[in-house]
């Protein structure tokens, strides 16, 4: 017996089209549409920090170990550049927090398109939805992007109207998670709706999570912004040290 590879049910685009394809399934094959980078992969980015991480590290080990001055300054003012950078981050964040929350809605909006295109990608969403009790970017309306669970007429899926189970609400009497309660719900009026799913959308949920949250998130960001001052500090510190011993040569 040959061994094959898995492989996914999904309708086509096309409106009204009564056809089904088999196509491979992925792990995360299409996360550079999702995430609309421009057709960058994000492990790059992924991979870019961790060589930056890697250099800075090995310049302020070594550069002690060592007692090289140019190691440390390079440390120094590599690690100001950075705490700069994250302070110039946070304001503009700050300010331009109207458009954040848009790419936000843009940016689950895209994932919900592509629901059932990557199953890592699924388990991410569904994900997301238990943990902040949400379905959908603003609403559960949202899910109309999707091929699945749109409500047109020509949609031949099952799942027709319907929603993902992780939008649906706990009930802590089940052991076992019924895939199916979210079949349907959207064609109940919204009044009934609420006492089977998670009506609110997720970037509502998480704009409430960090303002209950607003003291944890940062501390934080306080937390990492003095380490590195302190490591500024104790680099600049050691570079004084060994040119004043230098010096007394």
């Amino acid at each position: 017996m040959s061994l094959r590879p898995s492989w996914q049910m999904f309708s086509p685009p096309e409106t009204g089209s009564d056809r089904f394809c088999l196509c491979p399934q992925g792990v995360l094959s299409n996360i550079s549409s999702i995430t609309d980078l421009g057709g960058l992969d994000p492990v790059w980015l992924f991979m870019v920090v961790g060589g930056i991480m890697f250099i800075l590290g090995f310049a302020g080990c070594i550069g002690a170990l060592r007692e090289n001055t140019f190691l440390l300054k390079f440390f120094s003012v590599f690690l100001g550049i950075i705490f700069f950078l994250e302070l110039t981050t946070g304001i503009l964040a700050f300010v331009f927090k109207d458009w954040i929350k848009d790419q936000l809605n843009l940016f689950i909006n895209n994932n919900i398109r592509a629901y059932r295109d990557d199953i890592d990608l699924q388990n991410l969403i569904d994900f997301t939805q238990e943990y902040w009790d949400c379905c959908g970017a603003f609403g559960a309306d949202d899910w109309n992007l999707n091929i699945y669970f749109n409500c047109t007429d020509g949609n031949p899926s099952r799942e027709k109207c319907g929603v993902p189970f992780s939008c649906c609400t706990k009930d802590p009497a089940e052991d076992v998670i019924n895939t199916q309660c979210g079949y349907d719900i959207r064609a109940k009026p919204d009044s009934e709706q609420k006492d089977y799913i998670n009506v609110k959308g997720c970037v509502p949920q998480f704009e409430k999570w960090l303002q209950d949250n607003l003291t944890l998130v940062a501390g934080i960001f306080i937390g990492v912004a003095l380490l590195q001052i302190f490591g500024i500090c104790l680099a600049q510190n050691l570079v004084s040290d060994i040119e004043a011993v230098r010096a007394s040569w």
